[in-house]
């Protein structure tokens, strides 16, 4: 395991420790047509995938640098809203456009592509398997051409 050097890592990641599963929120129950909601194990799975993908994320300082001024229990709440609105679960993702939250962040294709690894890291971490990592990358890929170089 990596040992956190930055101040900013140990914040960030002490904030999620925190945290707790603080975000288990309204969205029990889930829609027909819910299967990838359900293979990412519902809002627990999709809980936990979060709070790995945050860590994750604290412990890469290429990475980490873009959310320090990150509210990071808003990101928390929101990503999981994100990721249970388009797996087909019973959220609606209520947060800013992906244009908004990435104007002047200026992320590279490089630095996307690594905070996609960050998420595969946090789903394997997690016990998904590829096939479903795959559905899900595939239904946020969209969103990549609102955050690079923005």
């Amino acid at each position: 395991m990596k040992i956190m050097t930055s101040s900013t890592s140990a914040t960030f990641t002490a904030a999620l420790i925190l945290m707790g599963n603080f975000f288990l929120s309204a969205c029990q129950t889930a829609p027909a047509g819910d299967a990838l909601y359900q293979e990412l194990g519902g809002m627990e799975g999709i809980t936990e995938i979060t709070d790995n993908f945050i860590y994750e994320i604290g412990f890469d300082e290429n990475i980490v640098r873009h959310f320090q001024e990150t509210n990071l229990e808003r990101f928390r709440e929101k990503f999981i809203e994100q990721v249970c609105e388009v797996s087909g679960g019973p959220c609606s993702y209520s947060g800013d456009s992906m244009v908004e939250v990435h104007t002047n962040m200026n992320v590279t294709e490089a630095e996307f592509n690594r905070t996609v690894d960050l998420l595969v890291a946090a789903m394997n971490r997690s016990g998904i398997p590829h096939p479903v990592q795959n559905q899900l990358l595939a239904r946020l890929a969209p969103t990549r051409p609102d955050i690079i170089y923005k």
